[in-house]
C-alpha cells in the first residue's frame, strides 16, 4: 500500500507516486498524493503544496492530545512552507503586473 513515512517525510512509491508529476508554472511539484491527502482526511482547502507537512503535524497533534507546546518543529516547518508559498504567489503576481504594464507602454 501507499503510505506516508512520518519519520523522513519521504514516500513509499506506489501506483499514485508523485515521481511522474509535472511541475506547475513556478516549478513546484505536489509532494503529497491525492490518496495520501484523502487517507489522512486533509480538508480540500488545505490540499496545497504544503499538505505533505500538514499530515505529520496533524498526526502529532492528535498523538499529543493537541497540547500547544508539542509539535513545535512540525508546526514551524508547516508554517514556513505556507510563508514560502505566500512569498512565491506575491512575487508571481508582481511579475505578472509588471509584464502587463510593459505591454501597455
Amino acid at each position: 500500500p501507499h503510505t506516508f513515512d512520518m519519520s523522513s517525510h519521504h514516500h513509499h512509491h506506489g501506483e499514485d507516486s508523485h515521481a511522474s508529476r509535472v511541475p506547475d508554472k513556478n516549478g513546484r511539484i505536489m509532494i503529497a498524493t491525492q490518496k495520501e491527502m484523502e487517507d489522512n482526511k486533509v480538508p480540500l482547502s488545505f490540499r496545497d503544496y504544503c499538505a505533505h507537512l500538514l499530515i505529520p503535524l496533524n498526526k502529532c497533534r492528535v498523538d499529543n492530545y493537541f497540547l500547544p507546546y508539542k509539535c513545535e518543529h512540525e508546526r514551524h516547518t508547516y508554517e514556513g512552507c505556507l510563508y514560502g508559498e505566500y512569498v512565491s504567489r506575491m512575487k508571481s503576481r508582481i511579475a505578472e503586473e509588471d509584464a502587463a504594464k510593459k505591454k501597455q507602454h
